[in-house]
């Protein structure tokens, strides 16, 4: 059987065959029959790349006294779902996260992981614990920015919409009007970085690079 260790761009975690791109963690969530007993341990949500960071082999999935190793399909879940990247295994990505961040928050002085980590924590919770989510107009967001609509996870990309599911994405028919109003998954200080510029650099699924360049 699966570990429930896959996330979606909710925040919420499931157990499905299918394999992300990138790996994260934000503490150690389960117990030692390796079942999900906490959404979170630790301020620092990161997300990490799947290559062994200096040659460091884990011995495991879910191990005693390990954190739980998390699974995103594409870096906009990774960013839907609140996390950022990791300081130490991606550090050219993260060295980009700060410089949009100092460019979306010119006043914030302190620029430390852990402010950025307290702000952002503050960003994707709402009082009663659940991924807190806002309303935009569509035509307002840019591209990396993940909505729900219809009961379904909707990322806007390359100019389009494109429907989320846990093996890639497709495109959304029909569309949805730039005018209209919706909820908005991804929190909203990772949105103010994507204007910035950082969604230039994101690593998208797959499935949408195929469909893109398909004749």
């Amino acid at each position: 059987m699966p570990l429930q260790n896959r996330v979606d761009p909710r925040s919420q975690l499931h157990a499905v065959a299918s394999r992300g791109t990138f790996m994260g963690n934000r503490g150690r969530l389960h117990n030692t029959e390796q079942q999900i007993v906490s959404k979170w341990k630790v301020k620092p949500w990161i997300t990490c790349g799947l290559s062994p960071f200096k040659d460091y082999k884990r011995p495991g999935l879910m191990m005693p006294n390990s954190y739980t190793e998390l699974f995103f399909l594409d870096e906009p879940t990774a960013y839907a779902a609140g996390h950022r990247p990791c300081a130490q295994c991606r550090r050219p990505a993260y060295k980009l996260f700060k410089e949009a961040w100092a460019r979306a928050f010119p006043k914030q002085q302190d620029l430390s992981s852990e402010a950025i980590d307290d702000r952002l924590h503050s960003a994707r919770l709402n009082d009663e614990g659940a991924q807190h989510s806002w309303i935009a107009k569509l035509g307002d967001l840019p591209g990396g920015s993940m909505i729900e609509h219809a009961g379904e996870c909707v990322l806007i990309w390359s100019g389009d919409q494109w429907l989320w599911s846990f093996e890639g994405y497709t495109p959304l028919q029909p569309l949805i009007p730039a005018e209209q109003s919706v909820t908005v998954l991804t929190p909203e200080p990772i949105v103010r970085l994507f204007a910035a510029g950082l969604a230039d650099s994101l690593k998208v699924h797959d499935s949408m690079l195929s469909t893109l360049v398909a004749p």
